[in-house]
């Protein structure tokens, strides 16, 4: 007589020993999907891509993050952010000393209509990103630059282990 297992032995796939189940007996056998052919062009016909839906476009009042690279020297770290098609007075970069914020917008030139395109993925809008450091920075001594759409940010490490002498003036 071939005892159910409980719901337990199920899920663990622990049976007992006197019980000689074997748990590959219950599986349903799996639901094959139809295998979607794409539909062949017609000789001679131009194949033009389907307009882009709505949802795919994104808002105004939304908010895109940067894409950003950070990495070490021995003295620095450095971030880079591709901000191609914004202007250096469109950017806001915001310094503390664990911290670095990236802010700006890309507005587009042109104005075309959502059905006119084929393919839509350049990000339009504002833009944002904060970037947590991992180590303290010098604020004071921090510079930026852009060049040829990517935007470099050189932040000088400050050194922990630097000492200076105070002398002690009697007065």
């Amino acid at each position: 007589m071939n005892k159910k297992p409980s719901f337990f032995e199920r899920l663990s796939g622990s049976t007992s020993a006197r019980d000689s189940f074997d748990a590959f007996d219950e599986e349903l056998p799996l639901a094959t999907q139809p295998v979607r052919e794409k539909p062949k062009p017609l000789s001679g016909a131009t194949v033009r891509p389907a307009p882009l839906d709505d949802d795919f476009i994104i808002n105004k009042g939304d908010e895109g993050q940067l894409p950003v690279d950070v990495h070490q020297t021995a003295g620095d770290i450095i971030i880079r952010a591709f901000v191609a098609g914004v202007r250096p007075d469109e950017l806001s970069i915001s310094i503390s000393r664990d911290m670095v914020e990236i802010e700006g917008s890309r507005m587009e030139r042109e104005q075309v209509a959502g059905p006119d395109y084929f393919t839509r993925e350049l990000f339009w809008g504002s833009f944002s990103r904060t970037i947590m450091l991992p180590q303290e920075v010098d604020v004071e001594a921090s510079s930026a630059n852009a060049k040829d759409g990517l935007l470099t940010i050189i932040l000088p490490k400050l050194d922990k282990a630097r000492q200076t002498k105070l002398r002690v003036k009697a007065g």
